[in-house]
């Protein structure tokens, strides 16, 4: 997974003011290349790792990532996010062993000079990927494991597609926007906001099937997401950041880069060019 961070990105930018950091993807990973409506997908490749791998992946995290002078750090703290939690305490074993590995991660952390890790963690509790279970007890999660805040991937993990085969970009949103109001205080960990550009796993689904409700990718589609609504979402998260006097450093999380095949994506396409990049420099660049 270091490839195209390695070989791409951190040769081609020298540039110390455009900061980096890491969200590690620890789910399982499954064929849905496609998807069949009645038949379960392949495993490709677990989600869980043993305690030895963590031990070698924070190494080289700490040695490699954490070293270049573009990362990301919060109050002092190299920011690594991540993706899903439970996952890594089924790898660990147990919370303790997972809360020990941890540790050992921000000794690592503090030993090359640093002053702390600031451990961020993915939180949500919709079962959508197959293999993914709710955690009942998140907030006690957080606490165990010593997690230094929290933030979303996409807002369909807090928010139900409330009608199919199509909802709405603006329904998406508003729901959203509950869970965010109060998802610091459910938590017990400073939040960070989400915003997504919209929603479509359709591409993943087998297409001579029949395309009815079902689970992931079988789901409703989001309808009426323009750049003009990613933006005025980008400035409700904006005033939430503002308005969040626990938030020290201002960090928002966007689905996303590159997800083609969930329509959830920033790179410029034939329909709309940059204009979903525009919206984000809009609200977050920086003013002439």
């Amino acid at each position: 997974m270091q490839g195209a961070l390695e070989e791409g990105y951190l040769r081609a930018s020298n540039r110390p003011d455009v900061e980096f950091a890491l969200m590690w993807a620890n789910h399982d990973w499954f064929d849905l290349h496609p998807a069949k409506l009645t038949a379960p997908p392949h495993l490709q490749y677990p989600g869980e790792v043993t305690a030895s791998t963590f031990d070698k992946l924070t190494t080289h995290i700490v040695k490699n990532y954490f070293s270049q002078a573009s990362y990301l750090k919060v109050d002092g703290g190299p920011y690594f996010s991540i993706y899903e939690l439970y996952r890594f305490v089924l790898g660990m074993g147990s919370v303790e062993k997972a809360a020990a590995a941890l540790q050992q991660f921000r000794d690592k952390v503090k030993a090359a000079g640093f002053r702390d890790l600031h451990l961020n963690a993915v939180t949500w509790g919709v079962q959508l990927l197959p293999g993914q279970t709710e955690v009942t007890d998140l907030k006690d999660l957080l606490a165990r494991l010593n997690v230094d805040s929290t933030t979303s991937y996409v807002w369909i993990h807090h928010a139900q597609l409330a009608k199919f085969p199509a909802s709405e970009y603006q329904d998406l949103a508003s729901a959203y926007e509950v869970y965010r109001a109060t998802a610091s205080a459910k938590l017990g960990r400073p939040y960070y906001p989400n915003v997504s550009m919209g929603w479509d796993s359709s591409p993943r689904a087998c297409q001579s099937d029949i395309y009815t409700q079902s689970s992931y990718p079988f789901m409703p589609v989001v309808q009426g997401n323009t750049p003009q609504r990613f933006g005025d979402a980008l400035r409700s998260a904006k005033q939430f950041l503002d308005d969040s006097p626990d938030l020290k450093t201002k960090l928002l999380t966007v689905n996303s880069w590159n997800e083609w095949t969930e329509g959830s994506y920033l790179e410029p396409d034939t329909e709309h060019g940059y204009a979903y990049l525009e919206q984000i420099h809009a609200v977050f660049g920086k003013k002439a």
